[in-house]
């Protein structure tokens, strides 16, 4: 655990430093449709999407993002923290799953590899259900 420098020892607070970007809890049936979201727009080609946080990042600010899905376990945690700040400024869903290395592999990655988020540029019609869904629950997460 990491402790912040307190002014005082009334303030201290334990703050995790892996959840520094993580703005919200998503639970395990969420992550289960996010990642099945993930392989019918990457791996199996029904949508578009960008990997990395440096391609997500861009895809937020120039707001061609439909949704962007984040890993929890990066490390450093700074590396994804301002993108919720980003996506809740363009009006763009995002959520959490918890591996990058599954990100990866239902984005369709080489094996073995990892991302830290991937941004859903666009979804094609086989996967147009499954993304309104894990839309509103992104939406109703986030609120």
């Amino acid at each position: 655990m990491f402790i912040s420098s307190p002014s005082t020892a009334a303030d201290a607070q334990e703050v995790d430093p892996m959840t520094e970007h993580i703005a919200f809890e998503t639970p395990q049936d969420v992550r289960d449709s996010v990642f099945e979201l993930v392989k019918l727009v990457g791996k199996e080609g029904h949508g578009v999407v960008k990997k990395g946080a440096n391609e997500v990042t861009k895809c937020a600010e120039r707001q061609t993002a439909q949704m962007v899905v984040m890993a929890e376990d990066v490390n450093p945690p700074e590396l994804l923290a301002h993108i919720p700040q980003i996506c809740k400024e363009k009006g763009i869903p995002f959520i959490y799953v918890d591996s990058q290395e599954y990100l990866a592999e239902y984005a369709g990655m080489a094996s073995g590899t990892k991302t830290a988020a991937i941004a859903i540029l666009e979804v094609g019609r086989d996967a147009t259900d499954r993304f309104q869904s894990v839309k509103d629950q992104a939406t109703t997460l986030a609120a």
